[in-house]
């Protein structure tokens, strides 16, 4: 009898990222510590072979059961130099992301776990997007998603995402806040396991505007967007408590001693100091709302030691092991779902 799809190992894909950065060397590391894995990798082959060779370790093998490295650039062994982005290593990061997305979309991988891109070369090959998660985002034909940053002690679940901070007043709108919210919730109980999601939204001001002396947000955006969370969270079943607006100088300490399951912050930097000041070697990047997992290192490209072996590898580690856990558990919901 046929294994079960339960009982086989999620198919995870890795996109390498920008082939310039450190994402072949992390790749690589990855590999070798997860012989466990079913990996494809999207990525040109002699990048790895190279990136292996430097750091004394085998390259991805392939197999003809499920191919550990799959070619999708033409990018001459002589074109990409460690730490020297250039127009020809910016054309292959964005050929790895499509071919790995396109993986995603029709099923031939279960996750995938993206190695970091280079938001300025990437541009430069034609990519209209901000990051990762717009691109995917687009991809999957969602406006419903959201960016999730999680380590052991906090998650944070941003409002809005790679803007200017003097735009984010205007930018930041009821829905937004409501849409956070509730994907954190969706994800918390599914994907993590929460029995009932407690989730914090930050107010947007110092002391949560002060009961409106330092702005108006909290009572204009902040307490319908929670309003407008728990009447959709309500109507679709799914146990949480949300609530806010919170001091966002203390709500993140809260959540990290065990107060909260999440935090939704209102803009980037807002989440992302407090989740890496905790986080910095551990946290994960998740986009919720995909019809697939996708999970990142919560870093960049890193050029600065690009080709010299230096890369910690424990965020991207932590990411393609969330990729298979929640690929492993979205696997057992369906199975469960469609039992007799």
């Amino acid at each position: 009898m046929p294994a079960s799809p339960v009982d086989t190992p999620p198919r995870v894909g890795i996109s390498v990222g920008d082939p310039a950065g450190i994402g072949p060397e992390l790749v690589v590391k990855a590999v070798n510590a997860r012989p466990e894995l079913a990996l494809r990798i999207y990525g040109d082959a002699h990048v790895l072979e190279a990136a292996a060779a430097r750091l004394g370790l085998p390259a991805p093998p392939s197999s003809s059961l499920f191919p550990v490295a799959v070619a999708v650039a033409s990018v001459g062994p002589g074109e990409i130099v460690p730490g020297r982005p250039n127009l020809a290593s910016a054309r292959a990061q964005l050929a790895y992301l499509e071919a790995a997305t396109s993986a995603a979309l029709v099923g031939d991988i279960d996750a995938l776990c993206t190695a970091p891109i280079s938001k300025d070369w990437i541009a430069q090959a034609g990519f209209a997007f901000p990051g990762h998660t717009e691109y995917l985002a687009a991809r999957a034909g969602t406006m419903d998603f959201a960016m999730m940053l999680a380590g052991p002690r906090l998650r944070v679940v941003l409002a809005t995402r790679h803007i200017a901070l003097r735009d984010v007043p205007r930018a930041l709108g009821v829905d937004d806040i409501a849409r956070a919210a509730v994907l954190a919730a969706r994800a918390l109980v599914a994907d993590f396991g929460v029995g009932r999601a407690r989730v914090a939204v930050a107010g947007l001001n110092p002391h949560a505007g002060e009961a409106g002396r330092f702005g108006d947000e909290e009572a204009r955006l902040v307490t319908p967007g929670v309003r407008s969370a728990r009447a959709r969270l309500e109507a679709e079943g799914v146990p949480a408590d949300i609530t806010g607006p919170h001091p966002p100088d203390a709500v993140f300490r809260q959540a990290a001693l065990g107060q909260f399951d999440a935090v939704v912050a209102l803009y980037h930097d807002q989440g992302l100091i407090p989740l890496k000041l905790l986080h910095f070697d551990d946290g994960v990047n998740i986009t919720l709302g995909l019809p697939f997992v996708r999970t990142s290192p919560d870093h960049g490209t890193a050029y600065d030691i690009a080709g010299t072996g230096a890369a910690n590898p424990s965020s991207f580690l932590c990411a393609l092991d969330l990729a298979a856990a929640l690929a492993g558990r979205s696997r057992a919901r369906l199975a469960e779902r469609d039992r007799p």
